[in-house]
């Protein structure tokens, strides 16, 4: 069968090549959601988290590690998730002196396709801070009763009851959404933390999962999402972090805020990832 799209041959990279990163303009999802870069409401970062990444030592032994990198949410580019991908794949056969050596290696790569510091940390693969589950902090949205027939974003179901002030957290795990490249689905847990009158619950609910049948990158949800509720909700303050189940050894976790910026790592791990 010709057109079967099972077993395709990918061509990986055979040696180091830090020209495979591809940079994309986050002005261009900012844009479509009215930001110019003057008065983007948020400040934040990328939390990248890489699952299968190698090299040789100096002998020419393989070594394993998990990386995180964190890209600030100012910066000019994000990287095409593939791309990474198989960047990190061009250092398998890379010898390096030590783990500084290839920390210091990503830091600068992924620094240079982004236009911005890239902070890289490297564990081993027994770290304790790599096997550490936790649970979302707050109320889960998930087991309201909530008929839902609307897939792509409408923040129309947003709205308040502006006499009832709250100091809350709300999460749900049931996000959906679609990869502009490949249309590949993006799972992820959402978790929205505000202070202001209190947003209906199965609105929110209803208005997350209306990303379903929605393309657009990770990073790009979660400014989505920000804004959204921004606008319609009118908080105090609020913050969006997002994480994604991982697609290819890789996951993406995007924290947007207009609070104080948390910024402990190794962030949180929940269930699925």
């Amino acid at each position: 069968m010709t057109d079967n799209p099972l077993g395709k041959h990918t061509l990986y990279p055979a040696s180091y090549d830090p020209g495979l990163l591809f940079p994309i303009a986050r002005l261009q999802n900012r844009e479509k959601l009215g930001l110019a870069p003057q008065n983007v409401p948020f400040r934040g970062y990328d939390s990248w988290r890489a699952y299968e990444l190698s090299w040789l030592d100096e002998r020419g032994k393989p070594v394993v590690a998990t990386g995180e990198f964190i890209v600030p949410s100012n910066s000019t580019f994000l990287t095409e998730s593939k791309s990474l991908k198989l960047y990190l794949n061009s250092l398998n056969q890379m010898r390096f002196l030590n783990v500084d050596e290839v920390q210091q290696t990503i830091s600068r790569d992924l620094s240079n396709a982004t236009q911005s510091p890239v902070i890289v940390y490297l564990y081993t693969v027994d770290d304790e801070r790599n096997l550490s589950i936790s649970k979302p902090s707050g109320e889960c949205l998930d087991q309201l009763d909530v008929a839902i027939d609307c897939y792509l974003p409408d923040p129309k179901f947003l709205s308040v009851e502006a006499s009832v002030q709250v100091t809350e957290t709300l999460y749900s795990n049931l996000f959906r959404s679609n990869c502009p490249v490949t249309s590949q689905p993006d799972w992820g847990t959402v978790v929205i933390s505000y202070a202001g009158a209190a947003i209906d619950r199965a609105g929110l609910l209803r208005y997350l999962i209306s990303f379903r049948a929605h393309e657009g990158f990770h990073e790009d949800c979660a400014e989505r999402i920000f804004t959204d509720i921004l606008r319609y909700a009118v908080p105090r303050s609020l913050s969006v972090s997002m994480n994604f189940l991982r697609r290819g050894g890789l996951e993406i976790n995007p924290v947007r805020t207009n609070a104080p910026l948390d910024v402990d790592f190794p962030g949180p791990r929940y269930v699925r990832q």
